[in-house]
């Protein structure tokens, strides 16, 4: 099964949600602003994806500006920074499996599921 973590407000996110629904394959959404992960999901998610956690910071956002540019923190600490705002989440996040993309591109989303 797929899963899409998905913020509905986000056109690449709706754009990515489309296209999976257009596969006819079996899929799941978590809107994961109203049901944020916990850290050990997060956690499991970033392994998934091959990232450092630093990578799936939307590092533009306000939030993340204000607080924690430029500041030595820790991977648990990014982590958890993630949980406590998921809005700093990058998006969207496709997973099938082990296996995990940042679905912002469609034709990586076309050839991931």
């Amino acid at each position: 099964m797929i899963q899409i973590y998905h913020n509905p407000r986000c056109g690449k996110s709706r754009n990515c949600l489309l296209l999976i629904k257009e596969s006819e394959k079996e899929y799941e959404v978590i809107n994961y602003l109203e049901n944020g992960p916990t850290f050990d999901e997060l956690a499991a998610l970033i392994q998934k994806l091959d990232f450092q956690p630093l990578s799936l910071v939307r590092q533009k956002e306000k939030i993340w500006i204000e607080n924690f540019k430029n500041k030595e923190i820790t991977n648990d600490e990014i982590i958890q920074t993630m949980v406590t705002y998921p809005i700093l989440i990058e998006r969207p996040i496709v997973v099938i499996g082990n296996k995990a993309i940042i679905g912002r591109e469609l034709d990586s989303v076309t050839a991931f599921i």
